[in-house]
């Protein structure tokens, strides 16, 4: 991307875009834990371990992550912008819709149970801590230095979670070379998508990046992580516009995912 004040200014101002699905931030590397913890190839699970069952849009809504539980971020209800539904989305290639829908917090896999949020590093109470004029243009950058994760959560029947999950491993692979999404009558491409590491959290990780266009201002890096936790699987999109505006990736925040999955536990 470009790195001069005005384009800076141009990415704050499309926050809302950006904060839809339309721009985009994926990739993939799977893992899945054994009996004693370490990771492997995704696969099945063993065929003598106990069907799942789905748990309901109301306890998934619980298992959110709410305010208060992650230091120094702050929770909120799910962007009111984001598509509402797989059916808002269009892709035009189908083998990328569950990596498309992994970066829109909606469930990648078939089931349409699911809940949603985003959760935003807070940096208000250092912001209070100056008067407006003291405030420089470098604390204005940083204001927007921050970083929004985008956080859905899906459940399922059976074997349904582990079969979503290689749904989206399988979407990478297959869309590697770019895709092209449309969401409220607008259009976003993505040029490449990339294998990324992995967390290794809940029984199975997978992580991916995606190179999205930006209308003319260069490329951008966005990253999405996907983790099953029994029956449940949950995505996590990042973004940070001030990282972008200086050239560097939105990536999920650590601390988000590793809250979120330890309360899926």
């Amino acid at each position: 991307m470009k790195r001069s004040s005005g384009a800076r200014l141009c990415a704050t101002a499309a926050v809302g875009a950006l904060s839809l699905v339309l721009i985009t931030g994926c990739s993939d590397e799977g893992s899945k834990k054994d009996s004693k913890g370490s990771s492997k190839g995704s696969g099945s699970s063993s065929s003598s371990a106990p069907a799942a069952k789905a748990l309901t849009a109301a306890e998934l809504e619980k298992l959110l992550l709410a305010q208060g539980e992650v230091k120094g971020y702050k929770v909120d209800a799910g962007d009111a912008s984001l598509p509402k539904s797989k059916s808002a989305v269009k892709v035009d290639k189908a083998a990328c819709e569950p990596l498309v829908y992994a970066i829109s917090a909606l469930p990648p896999g078939d089931t349409d149970v699911s809940a949603r949020n985003t959760v935003t590093e807070d940096k208000s109470a250092q912001a209070a801590t100056k008067s407006p004029e003291d405030i420089s243009e470098s604390d204005i950058e940083d204001a927007f230095n921050v970083t929004t994760t985008l956080v859905g959560l899906s459940s399922y029947e059976g074997d349904g979670a582990e079969k979503a999950m290689k749904a989206v491993t399988d979407s990478v692979t297959a869309c590697s070379g770019g895709f092209s999404m449309t969401a409220d009558s607008e259009t976003q491409k993505a040029t490449k998508v990339t294998s990324a590491k992995a967390s290794g959290l809940g029984e199975e990780s997978a992580a991916f990046t995606v190179v999205a266009d930006m209308d003319g201002e260069g490329t951008a890096n966005f990253q999405v992580e996907v983790v099953r936790s029994g029956s449940t699987v949950a995505t996590f999109y990042g973004i940070n516009l001030g990282a972008l505006a200086k050239g560097g990736d939105s990536q999920v925040p650590a601390a988000v995912s590793q809250a979120q999955v330890a309360k899926l536990k």
